[in-house]
């Protein structure tokens, strides 16, 4: 991690500017390039709609903690989901102010976030138990030990309020695609979406990384004091890897569907987190690796 001096708190005015991200949640996720395109033997001028990727730099009072390579909108969520699902910090009390870096002229600087947390101890990278450098499509670099996840996230318990069948999950792949509007664009963008346990879409987030994704979904929630989200449903567009099982644990989801397929540390991790883990979420099939006692109509 690289020190650096720390920039000057806001002022009060400042301080309102300091809650709105880096970039606005309408922040241009695509952009329009010329293309060749081929259809048989003769190409022809064209103009493609493509998936916006740029780093993302995170700080801690002014230190630099990671940098991910993310679709521009939501940055603050996206921080602050990160720093969550990491350990790093434990709720929206850790966080002070959270906001863009001024540039050399005192405007946003794009492409950086800066998080002053409540507690100084918090800048101690020894206590994080990783050494940070994301990507679009990282999965977990550095991390030390799963007893490290699990110390920080209790297992959750097999509540049997909690239940859903088979035709709200059905239906939740349906709402998932109707609202990726971006991906429906560029063909390029993974999406992570929560529901509450009648079916209901709550928030969409999009991105390049479905890492990236599912922490925007978590700092929106943990931002608007949202969390445990103990009685929803988390749908992400690709595979269930490792990673994010860890984060939706770690938000106190207890049901996780995917699209795509899980790998096997997946489930491993969702069986000891107490979870249901839902994969090849498609029209009309599912399958259910653990935690099918959650499903009403078993």
């Amino acid at each position: 991690m690289t020190r650096r001096e720390a920039p000057a708190r806001p002022t009060a005015d400042e301080n309102t500017q300091a809650s709105i991200s880096a970039h606005s949640p309408d922040a241009p996720m695509s952009v329009r390039l010329p293309v060749r395109r081929w259809n048989g033997a003769i190409p022809t001028p064209a103009e493609d709609d493509v998936t916006v990727e740029e780093p993302l730099q995170i700080r801690l009072a002014g230190e630099d903690v990671t940098v991910t390579m993310r679709t521009p909108g939501h940055d603050n969520e996206l921080a602050a989901g990160f720093l969550f699902t990491e350990g790093i910090i434990s709720g929206k009390a850790h966080i002070e102010e959270i906001g863009p870096c001024s540039d050399d002229m005192g405007d946003p600087a794009p492409n950086i976030v800066n998080v002053f947390p409540t507690e100084r101890n918090l800048l101690d990278p020894d206590r994080w138990g990783r050494n940070f450098y994301a990507n679009s499509g990282c999965g977990l670099c550095g991390k030390t030990s799963l007893d490290h996840i699990f110390s920080r996230s209790p297992r959750l318990a097999s509540r049997p309020d909690i239940s859903i069948t088979s035709q709200i999950l059905y239906s939740l792949g349906v709402r998932l695609r109707g609202a990726q509007e971006t991906f429906a664009r560029t063909g390029g963008m993974h999406a992570a979406a929560l529901f509450d346990l009648s079916g209901n879409l709550l928030v969409l987030r999009e991105d390049v990384g479905r890492h990236n994704a599912v922490d925007k979904i978590i700092g929106h929630a943990l931002l608007g004091d949202m969390l445990p989200l103990d009685r929803h449903i988390l749908l992400v567009s690709s595979r269930a890897s490792f990673e994010i099982v860890q984060k939706a644990h770690a938000a106190g989801i207890p049901i996780l569907a995917a699209v795509s397929a899980p790998s096997s540390l997946a489930v491993e991790t969702a069986q000891e987190a107490g979870m249901t883990l839902v994969a090849f979420l498609r029209e009309g099939r599912f399958n259910v690796y653990c935690g099918d006692e959650r499903l009403g109509d078993t």
